[in-house]
């Protein structure tokens, strides 16, 4: 029985002449329960907010609508959030899940830092009138950055090879690329240019998608928040609503892999915890500095680091402080950074 169905039994027995005191005693309630009245939370300025959430973002469960309250500045509990999402009936039916293997399947090669391993891989939709579509996406596996979608009619190795020219020459290049073995991206030519570039492919066993799994959980948000929802009249039209859905992604989506933080803002703090930013090889650092008043200009000279690579890839530490030309970026050059290895190197600029 419920403390509000004790009180309505001692009401019961007030009404019938017995005292509260019996009536409480009788029923097994507190006197001080039945006096209680409950003070009404003032969830009114919540819920409306929860509802522009679940209006504007219609994919979104209890879990990302925190994260984006707390963005907002608001301190709330992620339990109160639940009940206030169930009570103004905003769950999502919960989609069936397709039956896992057994035996655990892993991702090889796993990235360590940014720029390490990139992953592209094409997707397919269709314009109002029934034409297709062909969605091509590269993704940084470490960030989960997505740095850019190509949306065409068709897109044979040389669209694919334009493509990665483009991103490369804009954000850098990566040391893998992570791909499956459609015949785009095992094309004799993608092949000869990814050697002369540099980059090396990484194809992934044939059947085995779950070696590709960032690509295919980019894949899944994407058509879940974008193309399910919208209805693509031309090819124009697609290319605006695509890229428009990929700066949200970067710039305010939460990723809960990411502890709800967008891709952005990850990297941006990788950036600041290891002092350092990868360019186009793992083992070269950037080194933005500027020169303190009171240095002096000086030649090639030696400066000890310690060098350790992990989870957050090559973390650079300054013993002493560089002389520097200022406000330049200097590329200073690794022979070899082993991980785990915490003993000072030496390096020459």
């Amino acid at each position: 029985m419920s403390a509000q169905q004790r009180r309505q039994g001692v009401q019961f027995l007030e009404d019938r002449g017995l005292s509260e005191r019996r009536g409480c005693a009788l029923v097994g309630i507190g006197r001080s329960s039945v006096r209680y009245e409950a003070r009404g939370q003032r969830d009114g300025e919540i819920v409306e907010r929860l509802r522009g959430i679940a209006s504007r973002y219609t994919r979104y469960g209890y879990r990302r609508a925190h994260a984006a309250l707390v963005r907002e500045g608001l301190r709330i509990n992620v339990k109160r959030v639940y009940r206030l999402w169930r009570q103004e009936g905003l769950m999502h039916r919960e989609r069936k899940r397709k039956r896992r293997r057994k035996e655990k399947g892993s991702v090889p090669l796993r990235a360590e830092y940014p720029h390490h391993v990139w992953t592209y891989d094409f997707l397919q939709d269709a314009t109002v009138e029934g034409r297709t579509l062909r969605i091509l996406t590269l993704t940084d596996e470490y960030t989960r950055e997505s740095l850019r979608i190509e949306v065409a009619r068709r897109m044979p190795a040389r669209a694919v090879i334009e493509m990665l020219q483009k991103v490369f020459q804009t954000v850098g290049k990566p040391e893998y690329l992570r791909s499956d073995n459609g015949p785009e991206f095992i094309a004799k030519a993608i092949r000869g240019w990814l050697t002369q570039e540099k980059v090396r492919p990484h194809y992934i066993d044939p059947g085995s998608p779950w070696q590709n799994a960032y690509a295919e959980s980019f894949h899944d948000k994407l058509r879940d928040e974008c193309l399910n929802m919208e209805v693509f009249t031309s090819l124009a039209e697609a290319k605006v609503i695509v890229e428009r859905w990929r700066q949200y992604y970067n710039t305010e989506r939460p990723h809960s892999s990411l502890a709800y933080q967008t891709p952005s803002e990850y990297k941006a703090a990788w950036r600041d915890q290891s002092g350092a930013t990868v360019t186009d090889r793992p083992e070269f650092i950037a080194l933005r500095a500027t020169r303190r008043a009171g240095t002096e200009q000086a030649g090639p000279e030696a400066l000890p680091v310690a060098c350790t690579a992990g989870r957050h890839g090559a973390r650079v530490a300054l013993q002493r402080s560089p002389i520097l030309r200022a406000g330049k970026d200097q590329y200073i050059s690794f022979n070899k950074i082993e991980k785990n290895d915490k003993k000072p190197g030496i390096l020459t600029f």
